[in-house]
Formats: C-alpha cells, sequence, structure tokens
C-alpha cells in the first residue's frame, strides 16, 4: 500500500492533497492534472502510478477514487497554452486549476516531483510520489483516464489520427500521421520538436 504520506499527518496536519498530472510529453492534445483528498483513514491496495496499471484497472480505480475521496478537481491547459506557455509553465497553472477544485480544508499539498508556489499551504514535491503516496497515485489516475477519454473523443474528430491508440505521443505511427496528413490547428504543439520540424520542412519548399 502507498502510505509515504502517512508521516506527514500530524496535529496541524490533518488533510493532504494530492497533485499529479498526464500529457506532458505528447505532441498533440492537452496536458491534464488532478488533485485528491482523501479522508485519513482511507486505505486501497489496488490504487498505484497510473503508468503500473491496466488501462482496464486505471478506468475501475477511477470510479473507487471520485466516490471515496472528500474531494476532487480535473483539469486540462491546451495544446495552444502549452506552446504559448511552454510545457512546464502549463503544467504548473493545470495543477493550480485542479486544486483550486478542492472545496474541503486541507494543510498540506503533496506533488510528483513539481513545486508550485503562491499557494495558501505548503507544497511537498516528492520524486516518484505517485507510485509512493496514495493521494498523488490516486491523482495520476484520475488525470491519466481524463486525458485518455479526451483524446479518445478526439480520434472521432480526427479519423486520419489515432489519438485513442497513441494517445498524442510521439510514436512512429503518429509521426507517420503528422507526415501524411499535417498537424492539426489547435490540437498538435508546434513548438515541440517534431511538429516544428514539419512547418520547418513546409517552409523550405517555398
Amino acid at each position: 500500500m502507498l502510505k509515504l504520506e502517512r508521516k506527514y499527518y500530524s496535529r496541524s496536519v490533518g488533510a493532504i492533497v494530492g497533485i499529479d498530472e498526464a500529457g506532458r510529453g505528447p505532441l498533440a492534445g492537452p496536458v491534464y492534472a488532478a488533485a485528491v483528498l482523501f479522508p485519513k483513514s482511507f486505505k486501497n491496495e489496488e490504487i498505484n502510478d497510473s503508468k503500473q496499471l491496466s488501462a482496464k484497472k486505471r478506468e475501475e480505480l477511477f470510479d473507487v477514487i471520485t466516490k471515496n475521496a472528500l474531494a476532487y478537481g480535473i483539469a486540462s491547459v491546451s495544446a495552444e497554452e502549452i506552446d504559448r506557455l511552454n510545457i512546464y509553465e502549463a503544467t504548473k497553472i493545470c495543477m493550480k486549476k485542479a486544486l483550486a477544485m478542492i472545496d474541503r480544508p486541507y494543510q498540506l499539498i503533496i506533488t510528483d516531483a513539481m513545486p508550485l508556489s503562491g499557494l495558501t499551504a505548503p507544497v511537498v514535491p516528492i520524486i516518484r510520489g505517485d507510485a509512493q503516496c496514495l493521494n498523488v497515485a490516486a491523482a495520476s489516475i484520475l488525470a491519466k483516464v481524463s486525458r485518455d477519454r479526451y483524446m479518445a473523443e478526439l480520434e472521432k474528430q480526427y479519423p486520419a489520427f489515432a489519438f485513442s491508440v497513441h494517445k498524442g505521443y510521439g510514436t512512429k505511427r503518429h509521426l507517420e500521421e503528422i507526415a501524411k496528413n499535417g498537424p492539426i490547428e489547435g490540437v498538435h504543439r508546434k513548438t515541440f520538436a517534431p511538429v516544428r520540424g514539419y512547418f520547418e520542412s513546409q517552409m523550405k519548399l517555398f
């Protein structure tokens, strides 16, 4: 069971929010973040870093998490905003948007290695926090499932791209789709190297 955050509970810290993101690396689509606040007594042996779980298990746990959390928030920041801000800053904004949806009191925030400033509670960034802290792992699942669902819906709008399969990551198949069809305005991240390379190659043709 993931329980690292238990060492942070004290007389002054009775509620801890975990925050994580999904989708920092893809070439297309938004970045997602989620924040989760469980009751101090909540335990679950199955919740883990989303990357360690099957898609089916993540979907099952999504419902478990949303039903048992005292509060949770799920937010996204678009590809256009990522291009404008850069992915690091966009991810921080996304995390803060998710945190703003937590409508219960809390005294501490734990993130998966992401420092956040300007908040009303202290922030503890823990490397591989999603593999050690229950609330952070739960947030990783909510963010991952929400983003995967969005990408599957996006494929219905743009069937030339197998977004439900590669989720916008730079796989061989996705790179071939970009080369054949060109990037999608507002969907692909123009500042990311393979997408930027496409536009640069097009400029050389003129």
